[in-house]
């Protein structure tokens, strides 16, 4: 399998991510893979526990994923290419088996951990994180909203650091994700690849066993970080995107005028849907809140309700400016964020198929 590489060993099913020009970026194909793989060994009495890593390209480790192909989000909702939409139903799919997945799942979180790369770790039964790991969703940035799970997972973060780090796209260290609630475990400086071979090794004792070992070498602590003592509980509580901005404005120090400084360079209209998605999402449990972002992002590559088509719609333009021309320069509509209104943010929530036909309806 292209980009994927599979092994049994022990007792223990290792998935190791590689596509390293791409930090391990997740097409169509590794999704269909991935999910092949999991529900093969799902049946496999020989596997008894998952891992998943990623490479970089220095060798295994030091990069886990950077999330979905985005370039392939632009070309194909360009091209009105039917794969977008299977790319979303697929990588959603799969985001609800890991989370559901009968067998103990570990993801070690290596270096960059964004998007898609969260999609396939927060539903794990053990997040190993280090401190080179660099967690971020920053959808916000690309004129989309922190899916994958993003309104499950990032909801629950601790008061409203969830809404704070849905909005800006935070990027927290492995310390600072463990302190959130989205990892479980700290691995030491250079001790991943060992944590890593000590699944397979020791087989003198069973795989649970070697997980439980494992558990034991890792940090399961972490200071609180400096950015939640600061005022992001009083100020992203606050019932409208508006109010969060006018009280940023009215803060007046180096945190707020950094933190709405990034808001300001994000596509406002995906802001307000990202805030709406977040708090809706802290009643949802993860198979709703995936049905519920798989209609997000069909509206977001076909704002028809704004009268809009998919090669002028925010993702697209969001993309063109970071990735395709680079001019980090895009055109956002509207361009401010006081100038969205609830008519364009809330047929965004609206299923756009026949009763029945939601393409998760399953899940």
């Amino acid at each position: 399998m292209q980009h994927i590489q599979t092994e049994v060993s022990a007792g223990v099913g290792l998935i190791t991510l590689n596509r390293p020009q791409a930090l391990n970026a997740l097409s169509l194909e590794m999704l269909y893979n991935l999910t092949a793989v999991l529900c093969n060994w799902i049946e496999d009495a020989e596997v008894e526990i998952v891992a998943i890593r990623g490479t970089s390209r220095q060798g295994p480790f030091g990069a886990f994923c950077a999330g979905g192909d985005i370039r392939f989000f632009h070309d194909a909702a360009i091209a009105g290419d039917s794969t977008l939409e299977d790319f979303f139903t697929t990588e959603y799919r799969l985001n609800n088996l890991i989370y559901n997945y009968p067998k103990p799942y570990i993801a070690f979180m290596d270096g960059v951990v964004m998007g898609g790369g969260m999609g396939l770790a927060q539903g794990a039964h053990l997040r190993i994180v280090g401190p080179s790991t660099k967690i971020a969703m920053p959808e916000t940035n690309i004129g989309l909203f922190p899916d994958v799970g993003g309104g499950y997972f990032l909801s629950r973060c601790p008061g409203f650091s969830g809404e704070y780090l849905a909005l800006t796209g935070q990027v927290l260290s492995g310390e600072e994700a463990l302190a959130v609630g989205l990892a479980d475990g700290l691995a030491a400086e250079g001790c991943m690849p060992d944590l890593w071979h000590s699944l397979t090794q020791n087989t003198q004792q069973k795989p649970r066993e070697r997980l439980e070992s494992l558990k034991a070498r890792l940090g399961t602590t972490a200071a609180k970080p400096q950015w939640l003592d600061r005022q992001i509980d009083a100020i992203f509580s606050l019932p409208t995107l508006v109010t969060i901005i006018q009280a940023l404005e009215q803060a007046d120090n180096h945190w707020a005028i950094q933190t709405l400084q990034a808001l300001r360079q994000r596509s406002p209209l995906m802001l307000h849907v990202t805030l709406e998605q977040i708090r809706r999402g802290r009643q949802l449990q993860i198979a709703d809140e995936l049905r519920l972002e798989r209609t997000l992002v069909q509206h977001c590559f076909n704002p028809v309700h704004l009268k809009r088509a998919a090669y002028n719609c925010e993702t697209v333009e969001g993309i063109r400016a970071l990735v395709v021309d680079k001019d980090r320069n895009p055109q956002w509509h509207p361009p401010r964020i006081e100038d969205v209104t609830a008519e364009m943010v809330i047929p965004f929530f609206d299923d756009p198929w026949p009763q029945g036909h939601h393409p998760l309806a399953d899940l």
